[in-house]
């Protein structure tokens, strides 16, 4: 009988242990539906960013939470990395295509730049307009490298100019670009436009002569700033004054009644017009002229109205002589 009971006590404790054991192992899923395996991945996405491959964390009961077995997964590619550091292929990336990026292009051709300062007196004398806004003549010289004068006036019969002046008004004024070492710059004249051809780096003078017996005054422009005081040019600002029969030469935009600083061929970015505008380069290559009669003189006879009539005029209007 003692042994029968023997017997049954230790079937009884092996159950219980048996029980027992049983019971731990249903704490590690979190679940009696969910499978050991799944349980692992819903703990890696919650906290196995921080941990380090190999890094096992453990739950209550001592059982590991990951192994290396079962690494995290990285995000799929629709994940936002907002708030995070990029992968550095990304980065890479990045600043190669800011590298290759290429730079905003210079305009070809020439303008005209801020040159060194030179001596150049002036005074001031009392000359009233006989039209105050309404210059009697005007011209226009563009000025451009070799190959940007020839673009300019591109093949349709231009034809080259040697170093000289341009007549303005028939003839009344001329008009003309002169080198460093005295001589005028050479150029092109195709549809009534005159092409002065420059060099970079050259420093260049703007020359006027009077074949009038009269003072006329000129508002002069460089890139479309007034040659007095740099700003934007018009009629209703004050010129240089040239002597009757006499020559006037300007040799850059005036800094004060004793000097000026130089006109000089350079890069349309480093022009003078360029810069002080921010970068508005859209007036660079061209020289303007506006003549102003005296008020009390008399009237100067060859205005463009004049001089158009003459190349207007028919050699033959009619068939037959009549009386006058």
């Amino acid at each position: 009988m003692d042994l029968i009971r023997r017997g049954f006590l230790a079937v009884s404790l092996t159950t219980l242990v048996s029980s027992a054991i049983g019971c731990g192992g249903s704490s590690y899923t979190g679940g009696g539906s969910t499978t050991p395996s799944e349980a692992k991945g819903a703990e890696v996405q919650t906290t196995g960013a921080s941990q380090a491959p190999g890094d096992f964390g453990r739950d209550s009961d001592g059982f590991p939470t990951t192994d290396e077995a079962a690494p995290a997964a990285p995000p799929p590619a629709s994940v936002s990395t907002q708030g995070t550091a990029a992968p550095r292929g990304v980065w890479e990336a990045e600043k190669k295509a800011e590298v290759i990026q290429p730079e905003p292009q210079n305009r070809p051709g020439l303008g005209t730049e801020w040159g060194e300062t030179r001596s150049s007196s002036i005074t001031t004398v009392a000359f009233q307009r006989a039209e105050p806004t309404s210059p009697f003549s005007m011209a226009s010289m563009f000025y451009n490298d070799e190959e940007g004068a020839r673009a300019m006036a591109n093949a349709a019969g231009f034809r080259r100019t040697s170093g000289g002046v341009t007549p303005v008004a028939g003839g009344a004024l001329l008009i003309g670009l002169r080198d460093e070492n005295g001589a005028f710059l050479n150029g092109f004249v195709a549809s009534d436009k005159t092409y002065t051809v420059g060099e970079a780096g050259r420093r260049y003078t703007i020359v006027i002569r009077n074949r009038t017996p009269n003072r006329i005054e000129c508002v002069v422009s460089v890139d479309g700033l007034d040659v007095i005081d740099g700003r934007a040019a018009s009629f209703s600002k004050r010129g240089y004054l040239v002597q009757p029969h006499g020559e006037l030469e300007i040799d850059g935009f005036r800094q004060s009644v004793d000097a000026v600083a130089a006109f000089r061929f350079g890069s349309v970015r480093g022009s003078y017009a360029a810069k002080k505008s921010g970068g508005d380069s859209r007036n660079v290559g061209v020289i303007g002229f506006a003549f102003f009669h005296e008020r009390g003189t008399n009237p100067f006879p060859w205005t463009n109205d004049e001089v158009n009539k003459r190349h207007d005029a028919n050699p033959f209007p009619g068939q037959f002589a009549t009386p006058p």
